[in-house]
């Protein structure tokens, strides 16, 4: 099936790349579980096929998918986000380049840029990316290479001006790289206002269900290059994801569309809930009206998606207290799936930022809200809340 690419967005997440089986008429393509491939004499390969860490048909098909879904000419599918973003940034960077990074990003992020990259002799410097202004001030003319934005960011959902700063790596020569994990295709589309690379941690909405990990880089038109580049650091270094993980994450973008919906209409719900409790200090998410950046994020976004984070009032004593008391939501790592999470940042997810510029407040609690009715969610909410 030949999708058009003014074809819906849930259109276009259930069949790109998903075209039936020729042989038997499956709906759905097969796996292919294989390292290797026939060929009709010496190179004369099948559709391309050598060896699958060169190529494989389910993970094209998801590589097919999410280029479809973000508008990008090629896609990329790697064994982690990480993954996905070591490879970037390995083709992109030299010794010497420098990396212009939010000063709230995944702690994962932060770690790569300074401390692996950084030994290579990569500088990087850590500001407020919705500052345009802190931003102009850290690039270096000739010597930035890369503006790494999240949108909204990891963990306090600060929202950036991806069409602003997009400007701004063009005049300044630099490649504009947007994680759009939180957010996704569903709600947010970097490319058309545009970003070069879009970034996905997979593992997160993008698979939805917990089950699986992964990472994946989109390449806007125009950077047809670097995109030729990247394969061939995928290709050498070797950091692919394995058929059966792209056929999960495929298969969990298939339902992304209606799940955000409901990941966002929770979300509202809870922040609602929360924002003016005597309890909370702070709630951020972008989708109230108090938030800085909501103006912002209602233009170039469709949704507000379903994290939040919250600053409690008694400080570190009673955001611990707090994450530890839901029941619905389960102290994890990691967000993005149907279940709904809860997750204590300073000591879980971003504890390798602490005493950086990217040091998350003791008193912050992340919430991934998951797509469970909104009342019982409600409901752990408050029981958290009264055991303060």
């Amino acid at each position: 099936m030949n999708i058009s690419d003014r074809a819906g967005f849930d259109t276009r997440a259930i069949h790109a790349g998903q075209a039936f089986d020729p042989t038997t008429g499956a709906v759905i393509p097969p796996v292919y579980l294989t390292s290797t491939y026939v060929q009709d004499g010496i190179g004369g390969l099948r559709e391309g096929y050598e060896y699958s860490r060169g190529g494989n048909p389910t993970r094209t098909g998801l590589e097919t998918q999410l280029a479809a879904l973000e508008g990008g000419i090629r896609a990329l599918s790697f064994a982690s986000g990480l993954a996905a973003e070591d490879a970037l940034l390995r083709t992109a960077l030299a010794p010497g380049g420098h990396v212009v990074v939010g000063n709230d990003v995944y702690g994962g992020t932060h770690r790569l840029i300074r401390r692996v990259h950084g030994a290579w002799g990569v500088r990087h410097s850590t500001v407020d990316m919705s500052d345009l202004d802190a931003v102009r001030a850290a690039i270096e003319p000739g010597v930035t290479k890369v503006l790494w934005v999240e949108t909204p960011s990891n963990p306090l959902m600060k929202i950036s001006d991806v069409a602003a700063l997009a400007a701004l790596g063009r005049e300044a020569g630099a490649l504009v790289v947007v994680d759009n994990t939180f957010a996704s295709p569903a709600l947010q589309q970097p490319i058309a206002l545009g970003a070069d690379v879009v970034v996905h941690s997979t593992t997160k909405y993008l698979g939805g269900h917990s089950d699986v990990v992964g990472g994946a880089l989109v390449f806007a038109p125009g950077q047809d290059e670097l995109a030729e580049q990247v394969t061939f650091t995928q290709f050498a270094a070797g950091a692919i994801s394995a058929p059966f993980d792209a056929f999960l994450t495929t298969r969990g973008i298939k339902t992304l569309g209606i799940r955000m919906q409901r990941h966002s209409e929770n979300a509202l719900a809870i922040a609602l809930r929360l924002e003016g409790h005597a309890g909370i200090e702070q709630v951020f998410y972008p989708g109230l009206e108090s938030h800085p950046g909501h103006e912002l994020a209602a233009r170039q976004m469709s949704g507000f998606g379903g994290m939040i984070s919250i600053s409690l009032s008694g400080g570190a004593e009673a955001a611990r207290r707090f994450a530890e008391s839901t029941s619905v939501f389960q102290l994890a790592e990691s967000l993005g799936g149907v279940e709904s999470l809860v997750n204590y940042p300073s000591e879980m997810t971003h504890a390798s930022v602490r005493g950086t510029e990217a040091e998350v407040p003791e008193s912050v609690v992340r919430l991934s809200v998951g797509i469970e009715d909104v009342a019982d969610l409600l409901a752990d909410i408050d029981g958290a809340l009264a055991r303060l």
